[in-house]
């Protein structure tokens, strides 16, 4: 199965957090699936870390290196498409990074992990 993590998620694992529940933990862990981190996610990392409104528990690029890298996850890069399907969205949601996450899960047709609400507005699968 093809998943596409939302920022927190991605924060939550790399934290243990109590709020990623034990069935997304191993959903994650399973080598079975490809989990794929939108580059969005890393563009808001580097952004709210860069301004101090995030703290991460490594350099960036270590974090990334850490949590994204070393447990297999994919990046999913932008392309045209992706941003024509931005620019068509229905405005429930202003967050540009989500709004991105949200069109690249249409265009390439990867459910979405995230506990935000704003998703379920969307014509999305969501998990």
């Amino acid at each position: 199965m093809r998943i596409l993590l939302d920022t927190h998620v991605l924060l939550w694992f790399s934290l243990n957090d109590s709020r990623l529940s034990r069935e997304w933990v191993e959903m994650i862990k399973d080598a079975r699936n490809e989990k794929i981190i939108s580059i969005a996610s890393l563009w808001e990392l580097a952004i709210k870390s860069g301004l101090g409104k995030l703290r991460l528990e490594a350099p960036f690029k270590e974090f990334v290196n850490r949590n994204v890298t070393e447990n297999g996850m994919s990046i999913l890069h932008t392309t045209i498409e992706h941003f024509e399907v931005v620019h068509s969205l229905p405005h429930h949601h202003r967050d540009p990074f989500d709004r991105l996450i949200i069109a690249q899960s249409i265009v390439e047709k990867i459910p979405i992990l995230t506990s935000d609400p704003q998703f379920k507005h969307y014509n999305i699968d969501l998990i």
